[in-house]
């Protein structure tokens, strides 16, 4: 990574906002292929948009005089700036910003460069240059493929660790039961306080459901796996579209992917590096969040005090979610959304009895032979008959 040694000035050619920047000769011939930047007498350079910007007082101690001691060198409308500098988006140069003032990456710039990110990037050339369709549809396939062949065979184990997990509750309280008896007969025999009774019983409760976990190969911890892989999953997908809607990455041939991404949309949202200004994936993607969390809310009859602060939390995450989708480009809206969508459907598709007896998922007391009837009326109920 080389980063550029000036600062940078606001300009505003043809409705864009672009910012100059100073360049040293000496770093032209190193700079690899990247997005089109315009500004030096009609001469288009593709440069790696991966510069560092500096900050305002760099701009005025160091910037400035460099500019009024060129005398060819304006930033009025549509004149040509004669001077070894390039005009920027302002995009673009707020992400490389990040750097900060001694080159030194920041925590975005160092997730955006890393193996993974790039990992996912190649992934989704390779699935567009596979398949041929619009960039749009290839996210679209791309978070379903994922989807199929990652987190739904985790969710599925996921499914099946708990249901373990819960058909060992009665034995469990069986247990403690006796364990309460025999501690409190010991503790009046040996005139054990109070402090060591509960400690005892706590220590040799915990010893026992360890052992009952180890038996039957259910530790609830196992359940936790789909949360590992799916969630760093999801910010290097979501990096990686980053990279390519600010023309960060280019293809093996040199095009610009964020000259596709520009016209790889459909419908409302044509140009996939703008944001959307509808709204519309942003309060989809809330919509399809807060869906999710209700399902699994309807799920539990009597959730436990920390079970509920999940819920309020999630809830809170969900619409969070939506200024945030608003604030992003299109494609990681469209993505998060198609995620969503997937991921409920998928939730959905894991209380199915036909599809649960397939992937061998134990029987629980919990299960019914009508689930989605359950759950409607359980919606229903929930939030249409409150008094």
């Amino acid at each position: 990574m080389r980063h550029l040694s000036e600062s940078a000035l606001t300009h505003v050619d043809e409705g864009r906002d672009f910012r100059f920047v100073q360049a040293q000769d000496s770093l032209l011939p190193r700079m690899q292929s990247g997005r089109r930047l315009l500004g030096c007498r009609g001469l288009c350079l593709h440069l790696q948009v991966e510069m560092l910007c500096g900050s305002r007082q760099q701009l005025r101690s160091r910037l400035l005089p460099a500019l009024l001691g060129s005398k060819n060198c304006t930033l009025r409308r549509g004149e040509p700036v004669d001077s070894p500098g390039f005009l920027l988006p302002v995009s673009a140069c707020a992400y490389g910003a990040a750097a900060g003032p001694a080159g030194v990456g920041g925590w975005y710039e160092t997730l955006a460069a890393s193996a993974p990110a790039h990992w996912a990037e190649a992934m989704f050339l390779g699935a567009q240059g596979a398949t041929g369709l619009p960039w749009w549809a290839s996210i679209v396939v791309t978070t379903a493929a994922l989807r199929s062949a990652v987190t739904l065979p985790l969710a599925v184990y996921q499914h099946y660790i708990l249901a373990k997990v819960e058909n060992l509750q009665p034995e469990i309280k069986i247990i403690a039961k006796n364990l309460n008896y025999d501690i409190a007969f010991r503790a009046k025999q040996l005139g054990w306080s109070k402090r060591v009774t509960r400690l005892t019983y706590l220590n040799n409760m915990r010893r026992i459901v360890s052992e009952l976990y180890i038996r039957d190969n259910c530790h609830p911890f196992k359940a936790t796996l789909l949360v590992w892989i799916q969630i760093p999953m999801w910010v290097f997908m979501s990096v990686a579209l980053r990279n390519f809607s600010l023309g960060i990455t280019d293809s093996e041939g040199g095009f610009s992917i964020q000259e596709q991404f520009s016209t790889g949309g459909v419908l409302w949202f044509p140009d996939l590096t703008l944001l959307d200004s509808t709204w519309i994936l942003p309060v989809s993607l809330g919509i399809l969040n807060l869906l999710i969390v209700e399902i699994f809310a309807l799920q539990k009859l009597e959730m436990s005090r920390f079970q509920k602060y999940i819920t309020y939390f999630t809830r809170g995450i969900s619409v969070l979610m939506i200024p945030i989708a608003a604030t992003v480009p299109s494609a990681i809206a469209l993505y998060w959304f198609s995620s969503s969508l997937l991921g409920l459907s998928q939730n959905l598709l894991l209380r199915s009895p036909g599809f649960r007896q397939l992937c061998r998922i134990p029987m629980t007391r919990s299960y019914s032979d009508t689930p989605y009837k359950d759950l409607f009326a359980a919606f229903y109920s929930k939030f249409f008959l409150r008094k």
